[in-house]
This record gives C-alpha cells, sequence and structure tokens, in this order.
C-alpha cells in the first residue's frame, strides 16, 4: 500500500489532479457570475406584467412583483413561524416617495392582473402605474373608456414627442445664434477681471469688445426673437397635452405627454409584442443617454468613452512600451543597472492604480495641462482647458498604469526570437535597426499583441484613476462632434466602470438602480472582450504568417 502511495506521489497524479480541480473550480465561478449578470441585468428590459393586490385594511397597491422570500419571526410567546412575503415594485415615487414595498402574503386579500393596467416610463420620477382617465389634447379632453381612450393616448404622445423634438432643434438653434456672442462676453468678463484691464491698453482693448458685443446683440435681435417666440409657442403647445391617470386607491395624477418614453399595458400584450419592446428598450440601453440620475435610460456616452479612452491608452502605451523593451535588449550593456530597471518595471506593475492616479494629477493635469494653458491658452486664464481633468490625461495615466504590462511582454517576444536569425541578418551585412525591423519586430509582433491585450483587460476596467483626471457622473457633450477640431482631448468624459460605481453606490434610489448596475457590468464585459477578439484576431493573422517563430 504504501509503495502504491509513493508511486503515485512519483507520479504526479495528485498535482495534476489538484491542478485540475482548482481550473474547474475558477472556471464555474466564472460562469457562476456571467451567469448572475445575464439573468439579473437582461430580466431588466422584459415588460413584466402589473398586479393589483388588495389588502386586508383597504389599501391597494398597483405594481411588478420582483422578489418573494420566506422569514421566521417570534411570536408573542416565543415560539417561531413561517411568514411569506413578496416585494412590489410601486413605482409613483412622486406620490409614495418610494420606488418598492414589501408586503406580507397573509395581509393580502385580493390579487389580480387588471388588463386596463397602464406602465408609464416617465424621464423623470421612474415608472409609473396606473389605469388612464382622460386625454387632453390642448383644448378638448377625451374620456372615454376602453381601447379607444388608450388609441387616443398613443396619438397624444405621438404628437407630444413630435413637438419635443421641434423644441429640441429649437434650442440647438438658438444656442448656435448666441454661442458666438456667449464667447465675447466670457472673453470680456475674463478680461475685466485680469490685472490688463487696469492699463490703457486694456480698457481700449474692453471698450473694442463691449462696443463688438453691442454690435451682435442688435444683428442676432431679430433672429434671437423669432427663435425665442416659437419656443415659447411649442413648449406652451405641448403644456396642453396632458395624460391624467388613476392610481390603484384613486388618486389622480395628471402627466404631461412630453415627459413620458414610453407607455404600454403589459397584461394584454403577446409574447411577440413583448419581445419587440424588449427589443427596443435593449436598443435605448445602448445608444441613449442616461436618465434619473443614470438609474434609466441608456449609457451610449459612457460607451463611447470607454472606447475612446481603451483606444487613445492603446496609442500612447504601445510605441513607449515597445521602444522600451527594444532598448533594454537589444541596445543596453546588460548589467546590474539593466537588471535594476527590469526589476523596477515588474514591481510597477504591483503599485496600486490610485497611486497613479495622483500621479497623473500633478504631473499630467498641473504641470503639463498646467503649462500648455500658459503658453497656449492664455486668454482663457484662470478658466483651465488642459489643466483640468479629460479625457486625454485619463488616457496617458492608463497608459503609465499598463506600460509594464507591455515592456514584460514584448520582452517576451523579443527574447523568443531564434538568435540565429539575429546573427544570419547580421552576418548578411545588415544593421543592427534593419535586423530589429525586418527580423525581430515582425517575429515578435505577436508578442507585442498580448500585451497590448492584456493592457487592454486591465485599463478598461480601471476606475480609481479616471476619479481624479477626467471621469464624470455626466458628460453633456461628447469628445467628438462635428465642430473643429472634431476630437476634443480636453473635455471630461463618462466611462462603464465609473458608471457601475456611481449607480450602485451613489444613486440616490439604489435599490431600483441594481438591475443597470448588473446591465452596465454585462456591456463592460463585452465590451472588453470585442477589444480583445480584435487584437487576438490580428494576432493569429501574424502568428500564421510567421510561422518560423516560436511562439
Amino acid at each position: 500500500m504504501e509503495r502504491r502511495i509513493s508511486y503515485f506521489k512519483q507520479k504526479g497524479d495528485s498535482y495534476i489532479f489538484a491542478a485540475s480541480l482548482g481550473l474547474v473550480i475558477s472556471l464555474g465561478m466564472v460562469a457562476w457570475i456571467i451567469f448572475v449578470i445575464l439573468s439579473r441585468g437582461l430580466s431588466f428590459f422584459w415588460p413584466g406584467d402589473t398586479v393589483l393586490v388588495k389588502l386586508h385594511n383597504d389599501s391597494a397597491y398597483l405594481g411588478e412583483i420582483w422578489e418573494s422570500k420566506t422569514v421566521y419571526r417570534l411570536d408573542a410567546e416565543g415560539d417561531e413561524h413561517e411568514e411569506e412575503q413578496f416585494q412590489m415594485k410601486i413605482g409613483n415615487r412622486d406620490l409614495y416617495g418610494r420606488d418598492f414595498i414589501w408586503l406580507n402574503r397573509a395581509d393580502v386579500a385580493q390579487e389580480s392582473s387588471p388588463p386596463d393596467a397602464v406602465t408609464i416610463e416617465r424621464r423623470e420620477y421612474g415608472k409609473f402605474f396606473g389605469f388612464i382617465r382622460a386625454v387632453q389634447i390642448g383644448e378638448e379632453r377625451f374620456e372615454q373608456p376602453g381601447a379607444v381612450l388608450f388609441e387616443k393616448a398613443r396619438e397624444a404622445h405621438r404628437q407630444a414627442t413630435a413637438t419635443r423634438g421641434r423644441i429640441k432643434d429649437t434650442q440647438k438653434k438658438l444656442n448656435k445664434l448666441m454661442q458666438p456672442l456667449a464667447n465675447l462676453q466670457r472673453e470680456i468678463t475674463l478680461l475685466q477681471l485680469s490685472p490688463e484691464a487696469k492699463t490703457e491698453k486694456g480698457r481700449q482693448k474692453l471698450a473694442e469688445l463691449q462696443k463688438e458685443a453691442e454690435s451682435r446683440e442688435q444683428s442676432i435681435a431679430d433672429g434671437y426673437g423669432i427663435l425665442n417666440q416659437e419656443l415659447e409657442r411649442l413648449t406652451l403647445q405641448n403644456r396642453s397635452i396632458i395624460l391624467t391617470m388613476a392610481t390603484a386607491e384613486g388618486a389622480e395624477k395628471e402627466i404631461y405627454f412630453s415627459e413620458i418614453v414610453r407607455f404600454f399595458r403589459p397584461n394584454t400584450m403577446s409574447g411577440l409584442a413583448k419581445a419587440w419592446l424588449y427589443a427596443g428598450k435593449l436598443w435605448e440601453f445602448v445608444a441613449d443617454e442616461p436618465r434619473e440620475s443614470n438609474t434609466e435610460g441608456g449609457v451610449f456616452p459612457a460607451i463611447f468613452g470607454t472606447v475612446v479612452m481603451v483606444l487613445l491608452m492603446s496609442i500612447a502605451v504601445v510605441p513607449f512600451g515597445v521602444m522600451a523593451a527594444i532598448y533594454l535588449n537589444e541596445y543596453a550593456r546588460q548589467g546590474a543597472m539593466i537588471r535594476f530597471i527590469r526589476l523596477s518595471v515588474n514591481n510597477l506593475a504591483g503599485v496600486p492604480s490610485i497611486v497613479f492616479g495622483v500621479f497623473g494629477l500633478g504631473f499630467f493635469i498641473y504641470a503639463v495641462g498646467g503649462s500648455i494653458d500658459q503658453f497656449f491658452f492664455s486668454d482663457k486664464l484662470p478658466e483651465p482647458t488642459f489643466g483640468t481633468g479629460g479625457i486625454l490625461w485619463a488616457s496617458f495615466t492608463l497608459a503609465l498604469l499598463t506600460l509594464p504590462v507591455v515592456v514584460v511582454a514584448t520582452e517576451e517576444g523579443l527574447l523568443a526570437v531564434p538568435r540565429a536569425n539575429k546573427e544570419g541578418a547580421l552576418a548578411l551585412g545588415a544593421t543592427r535597426w534593419q535586423m530589429i525591423r525586418k527580423v525581430v519586430l515582425p517575429n515578435a509582433l505577436p508578442g507585442i499583441l498580448t500585451g497590448l491585450i492584456l493592457a487592454i483587460s486591465r485599463g478598461a476596467g480601471e476606475v480609481a484613476p479616471l476619479m481624479i483626471t477626467g471621469v464624470v457622473k455626466l458628460a453633456p457633450t461628447l469628445a467628438i462632434d462635428g465642430s473643429f477640431p472634431f476630437l476634443h482631448l480636453d473635455r471630461k468624459f463618462m466611462h462603464l466602470g465609473f458608471h457601475i460605481y456611481d449607480v450602485g453606490f451613489q444613486s440616490p434610489n439604489v435599490e431600483a438602480a441594481k438591475p443597470m448596475v448588473y446591465t452596465t457590468a454585462l456591456l463592460l464585459i463585452v465590451i472588453v472582450v470585442l477589444l480583445n477578439l480584435v487584437a487576438i484576431y490580428f494576432r493569429n493573422r501574424l502568428r500564421k504568417k510567421y510561422r518560423g517563430s516560436t511562439f
């Protein structure tokens, strides 16, 4: 028996079994995390049925049942007994002050699914659950019960949505008309605050700017008046399109159709209709802007900011990482100093990310950005342009964070190139640089791309350094738009990782924001996987091209 155990240990089967078990457990944990994110995230967009619950105390609630659980309580005699509870999303936050309520199953007198129950998704205060009582379009008021009133509500909503679009277009025209004057007035204010205003030259310049501002005001007065009148007319028109709703207890609430995103009767919808609505809400999540403190709506600005930041980080980190690795392996004389530099680079990979954020704040923002403002944007000071957080400095900070990964992976790729290939190129008369460019780098490219994949995987999910180098809760404008210079690297941006942190821990309505946390986490995983798949695709193509390498 002892001989068999000794043979078993010498053969190594126990270690192989332990390693395999660890791999299976790790994969199981990853699969479980993905399953939880998928189930709790994607189910958020499915239009659930509404349930009317009437209690024995004559209270009534209308909403969606989210969760059930069994609790154990002690009665007056000290005996333990079971009590079944369920959680309802009752919405109507502007009336109830909360979105959810826990009810005891024993307190329920009646439970039903009324076909005329309506779910309304609003731009503010979340969902509203109730029954349509009246639709008002201008001077006309409709109160016919049943499907006729619901169709009239749909017609009114289409009209209000179209009017809301015209309001946005008018506001854009108004802002575009006023932008030059606003810039001029801002320049006047900055000049008045500067020491130059006390000099003769400054006073003369101030007088010229004020005169130009008066002239510009007169030139845009007519256009401003017309656009402002149109804006007031459209606003009043939308304020006259009103939906009157009744709660489960009979209280009435008037809602402007312009504040409604969509409304539907889930209890009468077919599976196909629900699937179509589900697809529409998924698309809204990906392509729209957030609303309700980021707990509803879409996350397109965060997707855009994450992708642009990762691309800028990759453009910054790969050249410097490759050059550093080439110097350490091909040019530097190997010795104690080079070994110390390699050790330092390896240790940088273990530095907490927040330390890189502090460095980015001090060096990139205050030192480099402040100097750029002094030399190129002095007319805008004291308001900073590059001397404050932005997507450029956040990308550079993450480039520093991921630089050790790229350097180490590139070094491994360079070392894997056969020495005979290098010596053969040099023997044929190639210079060292020609040998590196024609022989070493092409064969090391798969290793370089491996470093890029690892850098993307780490950089895309970092949040701590971004919080002090440019990420914000809500970015009013994207870093890329149609105005020159088109790519605005000084602008602040949104990020999916920070969005998860903000919604999950800083939201005023955490309970309602939980599904958004799971969905955004799933989206971040998908984006990282897609970016990695692109890099893996090119790496595999290079592997096939250079089959003679040892990758």
